[in-house]
């Protein structure tokens, strides 16, 4: 983290995560809005959909900040490097770029938006832009997603450890497969937020968009995005330390 300013991260990272968010959620979009052409085409094109995401935003942050993009994985490095001082600048950016990201989301689908309400205006679309579990219990919701960012930021630092990996640009590559295999396997009970502001900064975005008949917002769940991340991340870093 040392190598790069502070304004090229925060820059870095806003832009790298508003590309993140806009793939992202704009697979959740394309797959949920009724007039949509990619309606109901599954968890496959979305788990796909987002690993392209973390692919197309990390190449584009790498040479200003590094890519992380998600502010667990922040955490992790910041644990296994000891390096804390440009922590707040990387989620400073990750959170003006997540929301920013959901913004661009909802003006791409501007129409869809607008047609998919119906004629009560019931139709939710928080699930478009955050996660949403399918069962909802606490515990084990967190849990999940604790398990789940640990399998993306073990990973991560391990492939720091090669250094073939990081100077030819193909551990950014390994890391997208990381995320789409994590989406595939390990998605089915919270949509997998593995990253507190691909969660909190599209939720905030919702709760503020003029978005017809959107639903509730869902405050009382978006702590387990954030906190399970953050945990999990944390538990990576220090098992790193101590096994490698």
């Amino acid at each position: 983290m040392d190598q790069f300013s502070n304004g090229d991260i925060f820059i870095g990272e806003i832009i790298g995560t508003a590309v993140l968010i806009l793939f992202g959620a704009g697979v959740c979009a394309a797959v949920t809005l009724k007039h949509s052409k990619a309606r109901a085409a599954g968890w496959v094109v979305i788990a796909f959909g987002w690993g392209f995401g973390v692919l197309a935003g990390a190449y584009t942050a790498g040479p200003l900040s590094g890519g992380h993009l998600n502010p667990a994985v922040t955490l992790g490095i910041a644990i296994d490097t000891g390096h804390w001082d440009k922590v707040p600048v990387y989620v400073a950016g990750q959170m003006v770029g997540a929301v920013l990201g959901a913004v661009l989301c909802w003006l791409a689908y501007y129409a869809q938006f607008a047609a998919n309400a119906d004629k009560d205006g019931s139709q939710p679309t928080l699930g478009i832009f955050s996660t949403v579990p399918e069962v909802r219990n606490p515990v084990a919701n967190l849990l999940t997603e604790i398990i789940a960012t640990m399998g993306l930021v073990l990973p991560v630092l391990a492939f720091g450890l090669t250094k073939g990996l990081g100077q030819s640009g193909t551990q950014t590559l390994m890391v997208a497969f990381v995320v789409v295999g994590i989406g595939l396997s390990l998605g089915g009970p919270t949509g997998y937020a593995i990253n507190p502001a691909r969660d909190l900064g599209p939720r905030i975005a919702h709760a503020l968009l003029p978005i017809p008949g959107k639903g509730t917002s869902d405050w009382g769940y978006s702590w387990i995005p954030v906190a399970g991340p953050l945990i999990g991340a944390a538990l990576s870093g220090l098992i790193f330390n101590a096994a490698y």
